[in-house]
């Protein structure tokens, strides 16, 4: 815990030990471990002065962390208005049915993790799936297998 105590603090050092960069650090935390783990933000806790339950209020309130481990790849499926009136649930379901997982888990081999949001901001180009970063517009049921297999050939 040693090594993983030293990277952590490190994060912080970068941000020169300011409660304001709490943000910045757990972003920094979750690009390295993809997930908050709880150890974790024990270090941060108590290098910042920040309770720890605090720290969880904020990890909680954003979307973009997470306190489970999430798969390798992140699938963000969009139901906004937009999105769901073209066929964002069906394509969600699509989703579920070739990973095998509903939306909110994570494949047991840890490869993928399947997540809505309520909106995209790109409604005019919808329905929109993001699959770790790349936006795919205006998508199908019948496309949702070749996503797949262009985005995960064997690795």
């Amino acid at each position: 815990m040693e090594a993983e105590e030293l990277k952590v603090k490190s994060y912080i050092t970068k941000y020169n030990n300011e409660k304001k960069a709490l943000i910045s650090i757990l972003q920094e935390v979750q690009e390295e471990y993809n997930y908050l783990p709880q150890e974790v933000l024990k270090i941060v806790s108590k290098a910042l002065g920040i309770p720890l339950i605090d720290i969880i209020g904020v990890a909680t309130f954003y979307r973009a962390f997470s306190l489970e481990p999430r798969g390798k790849h992140l699938i963000t499926v969009c139901l906004g208005t937009a999105c769901h009136v073209r066929g964002g649930p069906k394509i969600l379901e699509e989703f579920e049915r070739k990973l095998n997982i509903d939306a909110g888990e994570t494949s047991k081999d840890g490869q993928f993790s399947l997540e809505t949001v309520a909106c995209l901001g790109c409604c005019a180009i919808g329905p929109v799936v993001v699959i770790d970063g790349d936006y795919h517009a205006q998508i199908t049921i019948r496309k949702v297998g070749s996503i797949l297999k262009k985005h995960f050939k064997k690795e």
